[in-house]
């Protein structure tokens, strides 16, 4: 058997990450819930395993991707809606044929990212929404739509503005009251750049041009001048509360009527591999080669990654769930080890289920 907390303690000691929470469950029972090293490297503060992470781009899955589903089953939207039948800013433009189903498997022919917090930071805050618009318009496709899979930032970026039009509110509130409440879900949630949190965050970088080091206030550049809200990142959360919600969507995929907010058949629609993209909607799904959840994972297994340093995956056939998160962007975001580690993690947790 492995041990897992020595091959942690390794990674923290080589500089992988400063701190992390590891999760992991076999269908209904929790075989690993740990936390490890600090959540910053100055006052060495002990990660607990309720301390709060900013997941990044886990928010694209967990947030974005899950109110588009709620919209679907309310019958507001569809995969196939053109994006310009919903935001006529797109009309008559590269973009207005890119459908809901392009933009949640990043086949849309979207750049991956564009640095627009340049820009925005430099307006007032009331007309960065619309400036952002403008700048989604105006930047062309990169590709042809459908012709290949590019991971994108600006695709998610457009969904926040598709949920907020049909939904009638603000991103961040339609999330949290029509599906993390009913959910019982309390510990994920967006942050107000202006307004502290007195949770216990696990730090993130020391950004140079914000001067200050990030904790509770979210990493990501382009989500931080919108507030700290968009569709591509912006989500704090706790390994077990982001636990919580990914249960409820395996337990639906196997058939349990565990919450009326989605249906078992829909779930399944979102964690299929699309034919034309390499991705399922909205959740990536291991890579052939060098997958950063290992070799040990079956076919039916869904994921993402988070730039912070968050992850999680699901291996829909044999109901295990691994949740790990860390804030390997403290103190700076150059520190790569972490792409390394992750499958030898990976495999050495799967070893230890599969084995039992």
């Amino acid at each position: 058997m492995y041990n897992i907390d020595r091959i942690i303690n390794k990674g923290i000691n080589k500089g992988v990450f400063p701190g992390a929470v590891l999760l992991a469950c076999m269908g209904d029972d929790l075989k690993y819930y740990n936390a490890y090293g600090h959540t910053e490297i100055f006052s060495k503060k002990k990660v607990k395993p309720d301390t709060v992470f900013d997941l990044a781009s886990l928010t694209k899955p967990i947030a974005t991707t899950l109110a588009v589903m709620l919209l679907i089953k309310q019958k507001k939207i569809f995969l196939n809606t053109k994006i310009k039948n919903i935001l006529s800013c797109f009309e008559n433009t590269d973009k207005g044929y890119l459908t809901v189903r392009n933009l949640l498997c990043h086949n849309s022919g979207l750049f991956d990212y564009r640095p627009y917090y340049k820009i925005l930071n430099n307006i007032s805050f009331e007309k960065r929404n619309q400036k952002l618009e403008e700048l989604l318009v105006k930047t062309p496709l990169a590709y042809s739509t459908g012709t290949k899979t590019v991971y994108s930032d600006l695709g998610f970026m457009i969904l926040r503005m598709v949920v907020e039009k049909v939904s009638k509110k603000c991103f961040d509130h339609f999330v949290v009251d029509e599906i993390y409440k009913p959910l019982g879900i309390k510990d994920l949630f967006f942050t107000n750049v202006k307004k502290k949190i007195n949770r216990d965050f696990a730090a993130t970088e020391i950004c140079l041009w914000r001067n200050k080091m990030l904790s509770g206030v979210v990493h990501d550049d382009n989500a931080y001048v919108m507030g700290g809200v968009d569709g591509h990142a912006g989500l704090f959360g706790t390994a077990f509360e982001l636990y919580s919600i990914l249960s409820v969507l395996l337990k639906l995929y196997h058939g349990e009527k565990v919450t009326s907010l989605f249906t078992p058949e829909l779930v399944r629609e979102f964690f299929k591999k699309q034919t034309d993209s390499e991705r399922a909607l909205g959740f990536d799904i291991p890579s052939v080669q060098k997958s950063s959840c290992g070799h040990y994972f079956s076919k039916k297994t869904v994921g993402h990654l988070g730039f912070t340093g968050t992850s999680f995956w699901v291996d829909l056939n044999r109901k295990i769930i691994i949740v790990f998160l860390t804030n390997r962007v403290h103190p700076f975001r150059g520190n790569n080890k972490l792409k390394r580690f992750r499958p030898i993690l990976h495999d050495a947790v799967m070893k230890n289920l599969l084995l039992e």
